[in-house]
């Protein structure tokens, strides 16, 4: 049976092994911080509240890994969804300057992350490219490589002229160590192995049905009618958030994703570097450890177009040819898996990390948006801080009531 929001064959889950089965809940507990959502978010919450010294639990209520993990392609960068010139419409461009350097320094966290434990997950430090293939966007192109370059960022203007790619580009921003590539699957096992080793309990089965929010702590009900009292409950269930809240986070849409048999060869694709072209809505490209393409994109309303099996055949065929427009000289591109799933923008590109306006013990670590990944490290981080009543000047960027009238 598929899950809500995930439709086809997920890659990271079709190649990878089940790493380690989790208990159910099988009794009344008592933590700190209850995390609801076993995913990459709420692995990478667990990492940092354990690492904290902060008692955490993990509730799932499937498969740790098997939700919005299985359809991220892990494509992590620090630019966000749009430039920074059309974002100045919800927020300032020194907010998304510093969301950019935010960006950097989470792509730094799992680096150090790596160092210290091993490379587990196929992780790849790696350059991006945004480019467009439309004259009438070099002058954007052009602008936002300024914004960038005059902020400290480590960038390069790419032209017609200097193109080292076969694609069709008219005006590209290359971005020097910029991004990194990874398999999300084994890196939330990872995340747990190590977490798990400093006092992390995590329970897969186990559905959050109802919490009781009292003064100075929250009560969960799941599905077997086993207890958790916690200080705090941090919800970082992706894009099922209607239990917990009625709050209208952004627009939800349905990404499409292919990945390819392996090729011979990346002939025309400069650093196999990670790309996103300048399109609305914007695709984007990654290669993996085993010489496969990975594309996503094509995004469309989600509830009307969800169970689109014809639509979802369109898409994954619009991927497949710009593929193999971009690099004619890989000639022998063939789709091994397609797939699809929820995705959700807010308006300033940004997810959601704090408290809810309504609950105090309540909050949420949503990494909408292009950086989930990215917005999770960084919701790891600041949120370990808020607990022991640090705050992280930074936290307002991602605050759950910003859009509020």
């Amino acid at each position: 049976m598929p899950l809500e929001n995930v439709h086809g064959d997920p890659i990271f889950t079709k190649i990878n092994k089940v790493k380690k089965q989790y208990e159910y809940l099988t009794e009344d507990i008592e933590t700190d911080v209850a995390i609801v959502g076993g995913g990459v978010t709420g692995a990478i919450l667990g990492y940092y509240f354990s690492k904290a010294n902060i008692h955490a639990v993990i509730l799932e209520k499937e498969r740790i890994a098997h939700g919005s993990t299985s359809i991220t392609t892990s494509l992590l960068q620090y630019e966000l969804d749009s430039n920074a010139r059309e974002l100045e419409e919800y927020t300032t461009l020194d907010n998304v300057i510093t969301s950019y350097k935010l960006g950097l320094k989470a792509l730094d966290e799992i680096e150090q992350f790596i160092k210290e434990y091993g490379n587990k997950c196929k992780y790849e430090k790696k350059d991006t490219l945004l480019y467009t293939s439309k004259e009438y966007e070099v002058k954007e192109m052009k602008e936002e490589y300024e914004i960038r370059k005059n902020a400290g960022i480590d960038v390069k203007y790419i032209s017609e002229e200097n193109n080292p790619f076969s694609l069709d580009l008219k005006a590209g921003v290359y971005g020097v160590n910029a991004g990194a590539q990874l398999d999300p699957y084994e890196y939330t096992h990872q995340l747990l192995d190590v977490s798990c080793n400093m006092g992390l309990k995590v329970y897969e089965n186990t559905e959050v049905m109802e919490i009781a929010y009292g003064k100075d702590e929250v009560e969960i009900i799941t599905s077997f009618g086993y207890k958790v009292k916690a200080k705090k409950v941090i919800i970082a269930t992706g894009y099922n958030t209607q239990r917990f809240t009625k709050r209208n986070f952004g627009m939800k849409t349905v990404t499409y994703n292919i990945a390819t048999k392996p090729v011979k060869s990346f002939d025309g694709w400069f650093n196999k570097i990670l790309i996103r072209d300048n399109c609305d809505p914007y695709n984007y490209f990654r290669t993996t450890d085993d010489n496969r393409i990975i594309a996503g994109g094509e995004d469309v309303d989600f509830y009307t177009n969800i169970e689109n099996e014809k639509l979802a055949k369109e898409k994954y065929s619009i991927l497949l040819n710009r593929i193999k427009n971009m690099f004619p000289n890989i000639k022998d591109i063939e789709v091994d898996y397609e797939y699809c799933g929820g995705f959700i923008s807010s308006q300033d590109n940004l997810g959601y990390i704090g408290e809810d306006p309504n609950h105090k013990n309540l909050w949420f670590c949503l990494g909408y948006g292009a950086n989930g990944i990215l917005f999770a490290i960084l919701g790891g981080m600041m949120l370990s801080k808020l607990y022991k009543n640090e705050i992280d000047e930074n936290l307002k960027l991602f605050k759950v009531d910003r859009f509020d009238k």
